[in-house]
């Protein structure tokens, strides 16, 4: 028995040798580092500053789901800051999905239906139901809905369209919304999806009693050329 003690010393110390390998603590030290994740109202207060700077922008407007008061159900196309647009959109009348082509030209909206040609009308009609124009208006589109933002609190880093952003949860408010989505009341919780390299709105959605409207902005400030039909 006492020959064995040896034996059972040199196992024991070999245990403990193994417990303390360095596998284990290279384990620990390739763990990803933690995100420090930037103040929510620095980030909207710079986007709100980058949008207002935005010349031209692509953009896609998608309501899901069955929101009262929303007639508008999909809409995408071109703006520019002076308010030109061109583009489709889908609206619903009396139950039924309806298809534009729309061109904006100063004071005057050029639409298109299933059938026949454009039939150009003021744009002062069109604004209560659907008005592009107002989307990169400082003073009436994402510019305002990122200024007047409150409770903004930062959510996690993700990717929009393969560039790095930060999920910023906010409030927003149906007037505030009005230029960007016409028709809603109160409060609504809102998703803000902001570049991490220039601020830029890449993606926000907002979240409506019977549904989400998402809106995404892409190829900003490329060269367009929108001119009346």
């Amino acid at each position: 028995m006492l020959r064995l003690r040896p034996v059972l010393v040199l196992s024991t110390a070999l245990l403990a040798l193994v417990a303390c390998s360095p596998d284990k603590k290279e384990s620990s030290e390739d763990k990803a580092p933690a995100v420090t994740l930037p103040d929510g109202g620095q980030l909207v207060k710079e986007s709100a500053q980058a949008m207002r700077e935005i010349k031209t922008t692509q953009f896609l407007i998608d309501a899901g789901g069955e929101i009262a008061g929303l007639s508008l159900r999909r809409a995408e196309g071109t703006l520019t800051k002076e308010g030109k647009a061109k583009g489709t959109a889908q609206l619903e009348q009396s139950g039924a999905p309806v298809e534009l082509e729309f061109v904006i030209v100063g004071d005057k909206i050029h639409l298109k239906g299933p059938t026949g040609g454009f039939q150009a009308l003021p744009l002062t009609l069109a604004a209560s139901v659907y008005d592009p124009s107002a989307i990169l208006d400082p003073e009436r589109g994402i510019a305002k809905v990122l200024g007047t933002a409150t409770g903004a609190t930062t959510k996690a880093k993700e990717q929009v369209d393969g560039k790095d952003a930060w999920r910023v949860a906010a409030t927003s408010t149906g007037p505030d919304l009005k230029g960007l989505i016409p028709g809603i009341t109160g409060s609504v919780p809102a998703e803000l999806w902001i570049a991490e390299a220039d601020k830029r709105l890449l993606k926000s959605t907002f979240t409506l009693p019977g549904g989400t409207v998402t809106v995404t902005f892409k190829a900003f400030d490329a060269p367009v050329t929108i001119s009346a039909p």
